[in-house]
């Protein structure tokens, strides 16, 4: 067995990535993390370790290039969660990142791959990536059916790799691509990058049906499912689903017989970007159209469509359109998106510590305060005495109790506010 290990299944495109581009670091690797080149948008990258909660490059690790980050020499401790956050709050995808004192590791991609593709594990050393390997999922040896799953290595007489995640998604699209139809158009539903040993179902919610399959309200075509004359009945929440149970995105889909729709974005709009609405009738989408947010009144557009540029949280809401004499459409939930990564650190037990560091640390200083004042009271009631205040270094161990008076400090910060 050689030390590559070959599946198939799409790389992933997103604004945080690594120089080199792996989840696992041997501990010493000079690492750089970038932000995708968009300078206007003020990237920043923060982590999550196992003593830090959102802190940033340059904050007490790494050095800020612009919108990368450099850490120069990687140790144990900064194994985390890394992410990009712009000034306006939205994050990017996030990166887990493990560095080890081993001698092997487990080079997997550090984005989640989308079926269809080609994935490729590769066992190394610092020196060698060519040895044989023995390669394991889930601790059980290759090779399995479903390719999700937790991953490792193992090099002969060498070592065994950490662990590392290997995500599998897939996604789900429509055509045409809006969220609010005609009645009696055709529509199809199809799980982009189907791979057959996934077999990803098409499946729905309405109300009439809960979880119902395509074979019940469509015809399937491998991936696909085909609504040949769609009905307002047919308005409900759709999305992909595979045998094992993992879920692509839904997509809620409205069916009107009424003469106006408006055609809206039917995923969720990421902040910064652009938001374009159309309104529109069966055979025309430039008339003068009202457009209305949460049901007031926004402004009218000769051309039929509304641009909202570089949207934020505040634009998220129900939308809907109206064509004077002709009518309105439904309304839609636009939503918008930041990609917020969510994190679960469990707080530490309660502990005595804090208070025994707070004593350590702080009764010195409140000898020295009693003694200070002790001698003043002596010197305004005549008993002068002769002393001299030397102010030394703090030494070694002053400086080590420092430290772990501040890691005790973060840890309790981390606990009463993440």
């Amino acid at each position: 067995r050689k030390s590559t290990l070959t599946h198939t299944v799409t790389a992933f495109t997103s604004p945080l990535y690594t120089l080199p581009s792996r989840s696992q670091m041997f501990r010493g690797e000079s690492v750089s993390l970038r932000c995708e080149e968009d300078s206007s948008a003020g990237w920043t990258l923060r982590r999550n370790t196992d003593k830090e909660t959102r802190t940033q490059c340059g904050g007490g690790w790494g050095i800020s290039a612009g919108s990368s980050c450099n850490i120069s020499f990687m140790l144990t401790r900064h194994s985390g969660v890394y992410w990009c956050e712009s000034r306006e709050g939205a994050t990017s995808n996030s990166i887990n990142i493990t560095v080890t004192d081993g001698p092997v590791i487990l080079q997997s991609p550090v984005l989640p791959v989308t079926e269809g593709e080609d994935l490729t594990l590769l066992c190394k050393t610092e020196r060698f990536s060519n040895l044989p390997a023995g390669f394991y999922k889930d601790d059980s040896f290759i090779r399995t059916e479903s390719d999700e799953g937790l991953y490792k290595c193992n090099i002969s007489s060498v070592g065994e790799s950490p662990p590392s995640w290997v995500s599998v998604t897939a996604s789900l699209t429509v055509s045409p691509s809006r969220s609010q139809m005609f009645r009696g158009q055709s529509v199809s539903l199809s799980c982009e990058e189907d791979d057959s040993s996934a077999e990803w179902t098409l499946r729905r919610i309405t109300d009439k049906e809960t979880r119902a399959e395509c074979k019940d309200w469509g015809k399937s075509a491998g991936s696909s499912c085909i609504i040949s004359a769609i009905l307002p009945l047919d308005s409900g929440v759709y999305w992909c689903e595979s045998r094992e149970g993992a879920t692509s995105n839904s997509i809620n889909i409205t069916v009107t017989g009424g003469p106006v729709i408006l055609q809206s974005p039917v995923l969720p709009v990421t902040e910064g970007e652009d938001l374009t609405l159309h309104c529109k009738t069966k055979t025309s989408s430039n008339l003068t159209a009202d457009f209305y947010k949460d049901g007031s009144f926004i402004r009218t557009e000769p051309a039929g469509h509304m641009t909202i540029h570089h949207v934020s949280r505040s634009d998220e809401g129900l939308y809907k359109c109206n064509i004077s004499s002709v009518g309105e459409s439904p309304p839609s939930w636009v939503s918008v998106t930041g990609e917020e990564v969510t994190f679960d650190f469990s707080p530490p037990p309660p502990s005595s510590l804090p208070l025994v560091v707070h004593l350590v640390v702080f009764c010195p200083y409140c000898i020295s305060t009693f003694i200070m004042v002790s001698l003043y009271r002596d010197r305004t009631t005549g008993n002068d005495l002769p002393f001299s205040v030397v102010m030394t270094p703090p030494t070694q161990a002053q400086e080590r109790l420092d430290e772990d008076y501040d890691d005790v400090i973060t840890a309790v910060t981390t606990e009463h506010h993440f």
